[in-house]
């Protein structure tokens, strides 16, 4: 049944045609990944379907009674509000009901208090505040603290409560996963996979995006194109269809200049010259100067520095404490020139921290530290703090110079800027005007105008596009300096670090040479993994967990767990195997030209040989773990 409709929508700021005829349906059950560039128009998009904007034209039909919800990229303010009381805010008529019955309460008119009662019971309000309760528990949220004190992931948690607690038939997510953890975005990827209304979001990251939506549809030159299936299966469509795209408008450029030709033949053209075909000019005219063309990718390139000694830092031993909790323990690593390293862990684990020990901007309150030497630093900010708000792009990034020097060579100011795709026009308009976005690549121009022989970048691709966040990875595995990189992001991480420092809870800091999915196959696990998606009501019993963490104390195995433990080394050899098999399949050209049912069962087979091999692998470091050392 259609929950909500959009039929020939037409949106335009100034000049810019944001929506052209966009139509879209949705229904119980569709979850729909929305893509396109930035300034495309994605996030009006849902503020169209939410009724929070109104379009020139066309219809926006919402079924009686349907409701919508919709999280902002925007973080909620940090002010004096309660948690409790933000998340409640999200329940709009049932919490004015609510308040409305406490007034009556209050004084004590008792019609007025009978007739409140009779809607509140009826109109589902009583269950919506214990909703709010509920996705308070679910995200451990504190209720009753102030929203300025909380950090920034914290505050995020507090959105998504306030977006899915009224239960809404409609949800829609803008950037979800930005200031959230690991742990959190892994919780909310199961929570979205459980979700049985209509779902919209848009995300950059593009494993979340795989994991959670069904459709994709591309918001292109005004244009929306829905398809069904993953995402993977989007990028082979849309290269498709940009490429018969460019070859009709190659036919259509070759037609127009073989009749502009005939049209001016002379004389002897004009005494033949056939009306009907005139006219079909005049339509090839129109035609092309109408044609929307494709945006142009961000260009860009690190300006390199001199490169840096060996050595860039070396720790021994160090440990560090906040408020009497210890964020690092006894921690020893060594960093030379061209070391890619990611740091993960949940918020607040001591991420940032430890960058700062490895820059010699913290002396560590134990162990040893020693900096190298020639160290030239970029620093990415991921709350843009860098960014003035009431000045514009050319002041913040050319320190209001009309030209740069970049490589050694004068660039500028305006054509510098086009490399990171803002138009002369975006150029001058104050940067608290651009989009989410595009204030990243506002940084990322900042950047990468300076030169580097070590990037540092914290939580880079929140609210880039895709094709600008692979642009990055491309710039990042070209560089040949040292990359110290903090990320949420898997399989951006998977794409440019050649090694792991994790936080997994107490201080703990382990290190894995890979990417993520490395750190993971080898068992890895943050803090906040066990909480199992935080779900309050699926809580093992105390005294059960005591009695598990009493059957992990190393000791003799009894002969049937140490069978399985022998076993296990084959089985997941076996799991391996299938797995590079399903894989080789998938990737063969052609596999997405069969029949739809055939590529659901082997994308759907390789998923459960992922599952599998992952408790596979826990389950062998658990059985290693209670197993006698030899």
């Amino acid at each position: 049944m259609s929950l909500a409709r959009l039929n020939k929508i037409n949106l335009q700021f100034g000049n810019h045609e944001l929506l052209r005829d966009v139509a879209l349906n949705l229904s119980a059950g569709d979850k729909i990944g929305l893509l396109g560039r930035n300034g495309a128009g994605k996030s009006t998009l849902l503020n169209v379907i939410a009724g929070r904007i109104q379009a020139d034209s066309g219809e926006r039909w919402l079924r009686d009674g349907a409701s919508v919800s919709l999280l902002d990229q925007t973080l909620p303010e940090a002010n004096d509000q309660s948690v409790h009381q933000v998340v409640s805010s999200g329940l709009g008529e049932h919490l004015a009901l609510v308040e409305k019955h406490q007034v009556a309460l209050s004084q004590g008119d008792a019609r007025e208090i009978s007739r409140l009662q009779d809607q509140l019971d009826n109109s589902g309000a009583w269950e919506a505040l214990q909703n709010v309760d509920t996705w308070i528990s679910l995200l451990e949220l504190p209720r009753d603290v102030a929203m300025a004190t909380l950090s920034g992931g914290w505050r995020k948690r507090v959105a998504l409560a306030r977006a899915m607690a009224p239960n809404p038939d409609i949800l829609l997510l803008d950037e979800p996963t930005n200031h959230l953890d690991l742990p959190g975005i892994e919780w909310l990827e199961q929570r979205l996979q459980q979700y049985r209304g209509a779902l919209v979001l848009i995300t950059h990251d593009r494993t979340f995006l795989q994991k959670t939506v069904t459709q994709i549809a591309e918001l292109d030159r005004g244009s929306l194109y829905l398809r069904d299936g993953d995402y993977r299966s989007f990028l082979k469509d849309r290269a498709q269809r940009l490429q018969a795209e460019e070859t009709a408008n190659t036919l259509l450029d070759k037609k127009l200049a073989q009749e502009e030709a005939w049209i001016r033949q002379g004389i002897k053209a004009r005494r033949t010259r056939n009306e009907g075909r005139v006219r079909a000019l005049k339509k090839l005219r129109e035609q092309c100067a109408q044609r929307v063309k494709v945006q142009g990718k961000a260009d860009f390139r690190i300006d390199s520095a001199t490169q840096s000694g060996k050595l860039v830092a070396e720790l021994a031993h160090v440990t560090q404490s906040y408020d009497d909790k210890k964020v690092i323990d006894d921690f020893s690593t060594r960093i030379i020139r061209g070391d890619r390293i990611g740091i993960i862990g949940p918020n607040g684990a001591g991420k940032s921290t430890l960058l700062k020990i490895i820059l010699g901007q913290l002396k560590p309150e134990r162990g040893k530290v020693e900096l190298g030497t020639r160290l030239d630093v970029a620093y990415f900010d991921q709350l843009r703090g860098q960014l003035d708000l009431d000045k514009n792009l050319i002041d913040n990034v050319c320190g209001g110079q009309e030209f740069i020097e970049i490589n050694g060579k004068k660039r500028h100011a305006i054509s510098y800027l086009q490399d990171f795709l803002f138009s002369p026009e975006r150029a001058r308009q104050p940067v608290s005007s651009l989009s989410g976005g595009e204030q990243n690549r506002a940084i990322l121009a900042r950047l990468f105008s300076k030169p580097a022989n070590i990037l540092v970048l914290d939580e880079p691709t929140n609210d880039l596009d895709i094709e600008t966040l692979e642009l990055l990875e491309e710039l990042l595995i070209e560089f040949d300096g040292t990359l110290l990189l903090v990320s949420h992001d898997r399989e951006f991480m998977d794409n440019t670090v050649t090694r792991i420092l994790a936080f997994e809870g107490d201080g703990r800091v382990s290190e894995s040479i890979g990417g993520y999915s490395d750190w993971l196959a080898r068992g890895g696990r943050l803090s906040g993994d066990k909480a199992e998606a935080k779900d309050h009501s699926k809580r093992p019993d105390k005294n059960k967990s005591d009695q598990n963490k009493a059957s992990k104390v190393p000791g003799k195995l009894s002969y049937k767990l140490q069978r399985e433990l022998d076993a296990l080394p084959a089985e997941i050899e076996k799991l391996e195997a299938r797995q590079r098999e399903l894989e080789t399949l998938i990737s063969a050209n052609g596999f997405y030209d069969q029949n739809q049912a055939d590529i659901h069962a082997a994308l759907h087979q390789l998923a459960g040989i992922q599952e599998a091999l992952e408790s596979s692998y826990q389950r062998w470091q658990d059985l290693e773990s209670q197993a006698p050392a030899s």
